[in-house]
C-alpha cells in the first residue's frame, strides 16, 4: 500500500465530503470556504498610477485556516487545487497557491463539471497548471467593479444618503426597472374591437371563429362603430366556408438548463427567486447524502451559458429513454446552438445520471431540493428526445364582404411533452369539428367586445434575467447577486413577483444616468462582458481593458464631483414642529426615501413620514393630495384624511371627477401628460386637453 500524501483543496465543506466518498485514504480533502485573499474594504485597492496594479490581502478570520492549510502542504507529497471550474474558481486556486506557497512542481489544477467517481478520477490523470488568461479575467472584473463602485459612492453619499452603491451591473438592472416604471405611468391606453362568431356545423358542432379583415387583408377595428356595422352586415349575410388548410406541426423541445434559463423556469414554475435557485442548485452540485448510495453529486455544474451535452451523458440518457419510453422517443443527438456570446466552457446543467428518476431519491432531498432537481432532470431528459407533432385544421369563414379565422390543433405524436410539459403547451391544443369547403354554417351568436390597449409588463425575476442575458449584460455568476444588491438596497421592491422602483431607486437612477450615463449602460456594459470574455480567451492583456476604461471614467467623475462638490451637507428645514421638544423638523434620507426627523437628535429621536403637498385638492373629499410612500417605498398620492377617505392613486390626480363613471382623473404620459380616468375599466380620456 503507498503511503504517499495527497493533499485536495476545495472551496466548501459540502463539497469537500462528497469528494472524500471517491477518493482513496491517502487524500486528505481540506476547503478554503470560498476566497482566502481580496481587495482591502478600506480603501480602493487598485493602484491607478502604477498601471492599475491590485492590491490583494489575506481575508479578516482566514489566518487561521491559511496556517492550517500551509502545515497540510508542507507534508503533502502532490497538491491538488480542486476550486469551481470557472474564473472565480480559477482565482481562488490563484490566490492559494500566493498564499500557500507550495511546491511547484508538486501543485496541480483540478476541475470537474460534476462531481462523481468517474469524473474526479478522471480530473487527476488530466491534471494542468493554472490557467492565468481565466485568472485575468477575474481580476479585470473584480477591479472594474471596484473602481466603478468606490469612485460613484462617495458622490452618492455626499449627495443622498451613506451606505448606497452603485455598480456596472446593477445600475443597467436598476435602470431596466426605473424606465419600465416609466413607461408604465406614461402609457396611454387605445382603444380596439374584436369580433367573435360562434357557429355550428351541419352536425351540430360549434366552434369560434374570430373577425380577420377582407379579401385584401387584416382591418384594424379601431370603434364600436367599426364593429357595429360588421355585425350587422354579417348577421344578414351568414357564414359559409372559404378553404380550409391542413397540415402537420411539430414543436422541438427545449435546450437543457443554462443557468440564466434554470433561474427563469424556476421563478415562473415553482415560484422560486434566483438567489433560493442558485443555493439549491449549488446543493446538488455539491453533493447530497442519497439513500444506498452514500453523498453524491446530483447535477453538473451549476454556473454555465453553454448548452452542451457530453457524449456519455446523451448515451445514459438515450439508454433510459429507450428501456422507458421506446425507440419512437429516442432521436439522434441534437447539438443545441450556443448563444455567440456564451463563454461555453462548460456544458448544460444536467443530472450527473439520467437513471436517477427524482422519485427514485426524493426521500432523499428535501422538499424544494427535490421540486428544482426534477425541473433540472425532466428539461434534461427531455431535450435529448423527438418533437411533439400535431395535426392543424385551419380555415377562413366567409360573410358578407369579410373574413373570419378558425384554427385547431391535436396532439398526434407527444415526443418530448411525456416529460417535459408545462402550462403553455397544454393551452395550444384544440379540436376543430371536421367542416369542407363550401359549407354553410349558422351563427349561433356574435359578439363585439372592447379593448384597451395594455401598458408593457413589469419585470419579474425571470423576465428581469432574460433581458439582461438578450442585452448581454452580465453572466451566469452575478444575476442572482446583482438582483439581491438592488432589492437589499431597497433600490426595488418586489410585490407580487414583480419589481417596481422605490424612490431611493429614482433618486440613484437620476445621479448614476445623468452624470456617468456614457460608461454605466447597457452598450459599454456589454461591450465590457465582450472584452473580459476575450481575456479569458487570452486575446487581450487584462490590463487593457482598465487602461481603456478609466480615463472615459476619470473625465466624467471629475465632471460629477465638481457639480456636487459645493453642495453643503445639511438638512432642509421644514416647517413641521417636533411635538416632542419644539424644534423645526428636517428631511432626512432613510432606507425608504425621505422622513421627517427631529435635529436634536440623539436627545430627541422623534421621526415621522414626510408627506409632501401635491399642490391639488383631494377629488373626493376635498382635502390635501400627498405625495406618500407605502411599506415597502413605492409612491403613491394620497389624501390627508385618509383613512376616512380612501383616496389612493399611483398617477397624480387632477382634483377632478370623470365626468363618465365619476372616478378621480389623473395626469398621464410625462412631458407630454394628458388627463384620463383612474378607473381601469372606463378608459375616458379628456379630449385635447394637455397638462400644461
Amino acid at each position: 500500500m503507498s503511503s504517499k500524501k495527497y493533499l485536495v483543496i476545495v472551496e466548501s465543506p459540502a463539497k469537500a465530503k462528497t469528494l472524500k466518498k471517491f477518493l482513496g485514504a491517502n487524500y486528505k480533502i481540506e476547503a478554503s470556504v470560498g476566497h482566502v485573499r481580496d481587495l482591502p474594504k478600506s480603501e480602493l485597492g487598485i493602484n491607478i498610477e502604477n498601471d492599475f496594479e491590485p492590491k490583494y490581502i489575506t481575508i479578516r478570520g482566514k489566518g487561521e485556516l491559511l496556517a492550517k492549510l500551509r502545515k497540510e502542504v508542507k507534508t503533502a507529497d502532490k497538491v491538488y487545487l480542486a476550486t469551481d471550474p470557472d474564473r472565480e474558481g480559477e482565482a481562488i486556486s490563484w490566490h492559494l497557491v500566493y498564499a500557500l506557497k507550495p511546491d511547484p512542481a508538486k501543485t496541480y489544477r483540478i476541475t470537474f463539471n460534476e462531481i462523481t467517481k468517474n469524473a474526479v478520477k478522471r480530473s487527476i490523470k488530466e491534471a494542468r497548471e493554472i490557467d492565468m488568461d481565466l485568472v485575468d479575467a477575474q481580476q479585470a472584473r473584480r477591479a472594474l467593479d471596484r473602481i466603478v463602485g468606490y469612485k460613484i459612492s462617495p458622490l452618492l453619499w455626499k449627495k443622498v444618503k451613506k451606505g448606497l452603491s452603485a455598480g456596472r451591473v446593477q445600475s443597467v438592472a436598476l435602470r431596466l426597472i426605473c424606465d419600465r416604471d416609466k413607461e408604465i405611468a406614461d402609457f396611454i391606453p387605445s382603444e380596439y374591437w374584436s369580433v367573435d362568431a360562434e357557429l355550428k356545423t351541419a352536425k351540430g358542432r360549434k366552434f369560434t371563429a374570430k373577425f380577420y379583415g377582407d379579401n385584401k387583408g387584416k382591418i384594424e377595428l379601431k370603434s364600436g362603430e367599426d364593429a357595429e356595422r360588421i355585425t350587422s352586415a354579417c348577421k344578414k349575410a351568414g357564414f359559409s366556408v372559404k378553404s380550409i388548410k391542413k397540415g402537420n406541426r411539430s414543436k422541438n423541445p427545449p435546450a437543457p438548463f443554462t443557468t440564466s434559463t434554470m433561474q427563469q423556469e424556476a421563478s415562473k414554475l415553482l415560484g422560486f427567486a434566483s438567489q433560493k435557485t442558485m443555493r439549491i442548485a449549488q446543493q446538488l452540485y455539491e453533493g447530497i447524502d442519497i439513500k444506498g448510495e452514500g453523498t453524491v453529486g446530483l447535477v453538473s455544474y451549476i454556473r454555465t451559458d453553454s448548452v452542451r451535452i457530453a457524449d456519455e451523458a446523451y448515451e445514459e440518457a438515450k439508454s433510459f429513454i429507450t428501456d422507458n419510453y421506446g425507440e419512437n422517443y429516442v432521436k439522434d443527438k441534437k447539438q443545441y446552438k450556443t448563444d455567440s456570446r456564451a463563454q461555453d466552457a462548460h456544458e448544460a446543467i444536467r443530472p450527473t445520471s439520467a437513471l436517477r428518476t427524482p422519485d427514485k431519491i426524493k426521500e432523499s432531498l428535501s422538499k424544494d431540493q427535490y421540486r428544482l432537481y426534477k425541473l433540472i432532470w425532466e428539461r434534461f431528459i427531455a431535450s435529448q428526445m423527438p418533437p411533439a407533432i400535431y395535426t392543424t385544421l385551419g380555415a377562413d369563414i366567409a360573410s358578407d364582404k369579410y373574413i373570419f379565422r378558425t384554427s385547431g390543433s391535436i396532439l398526434v405524436f407527444d415526443g418530448y411533452l411525456s416529460v417535459y410539459r408545462k402550462n403553455e403547451e397544454k393551452s395550444e391544443e384544440g379540436a376543430m369539428p371536421e367542416i369542407t369547403e363550401g359549407e354553410s354554417l349558422e351563427y349561433t351568436d356574435i359578439k363585439a367586445d372592447q379593448h384597451f390597449t395594455q401598458p408593457p409588463a413589469r419585470y419579474t425575476e425571470a423576465m428581469l434575467i432574460k433581458t439582461l442575458e438578450d442585452i448581454g449584460v452580465g453572466r451566469p455568476s452575478t444575476y442572482a447577486p446583482t438582483i439581491t444588491t438592488i432589492q437589499q438596497r431597497n433600490y426595488v421592491t418586489k410585490e407580487q413577483k414583480v419589481f417596481y422602483a422605490t424612490e431611493l431607486g429614482e433618486i440613484v437612477n437620476d445621479i448614476v444616468k445623468n452624470n456617468f450615463g456614457d460608461v454605466i449602460n447597457t452598450e459599454f456594459t456589454a461591450d465590457m462582458e465582450s472584452a473580459l470574455d476575450r481575456v479569458e480567451e487570452g486575446k487581450m492583456e487584462w490590463k487593457e481593458i482598465l487602461r481603456n476604461f478609466y480615463p472615459v471614467f476619470a473625465k466624467l467623475l471629475k465632471e460629477a464631483e465638481d457639480k456636487v462638490k459645493n453642495v453643503e451637507i445639511k438638512d432642509e428645514e421644514t416647517d413641521v414642529v417636533c411635538e416632542e421638544c419644539g424644534r423645526k423638523m428636517v428631511i432626512k434620507y432613510g432606507r425608504y426615501g425621505k422622513f421627517l426627523a427631529c435635529p436634536g437628535f440623539p436627545e430627541c429621536r422623534n421621526t415621522k413620514p414626510l408627506f409632501e403637498d401635491a399642490g391639488v385638492k383631494c377629488p373626493l373629499c376635498g382635502g390635501k393630495v400627498y405625495i406618500k410612500k407605502t411599506k415597502k417605498g413605492r409612491r403613491y398620492y394620497g389624501c390627508e384624511n385618509n383613512p376616512e377617505c380612501s383616496l389612493m392613486l399611483w398617477n397624480k390626480p387632477t382634483g377632478e371627477k370623470c365626468p363618465v363613471c365619476g372616478a378621480p382623473l389623473v395626469e398621464k404620459g410625462g412631458k407630454k401628460a394628458v388627463v384620463v380616468c383612474s378607473n381601469t375599466e372606463c378608459n375616458y380620456k379628456k379630449e385635447n386637453e394637455k397638462v400644461q
